[in-house]
């Protein structure tokens, strides 16, 4: 048997932060990214605008979070309605290319 390093398997400068317990809720943060979700936005630069301004994130980082939101069991139950029509709209996107 092989023994791993002794901060987990890719040693003790791993950057990536374990994932959240199966049964921990989602994050104040989560859900305020799927609060966004659920609203619509008058106009080009809105979104974004509410995005620095509530969440305190860049737009870029926004849609990093919210991708891995869509595919967290805790978000599909939290709203499975936005959280299915965002996976809807990611599947078409990538069914384009």
């Amino acid at each position: 048997m092989t023994a791993l390093p002794p901060n987990g398997p890719e040693g003790p400068h791993d950057p990536d932060p374990l994932p959240a317990p199966p049964s921990a809720p989602l994050s104040d943060r989560d859900r305020a990214v799927l609060a966004v979700e659920r609203q619509s936005w008058a106009g080009p630069g809105a979104k974004e605008r509410a995005i620095r301004e509530r969440l305190g994130i860049s737009p870029t980082r926004y849609y990093q979070l919210l991708n891995a939101l869509l595919d967290d069991r805790r978000a599909l139950e939290a709203d499975p309605v936005t959280v299915n029509r965002l996976r809807r709209v990611r599947e078409a996107r990538r069914g384009r290319r």
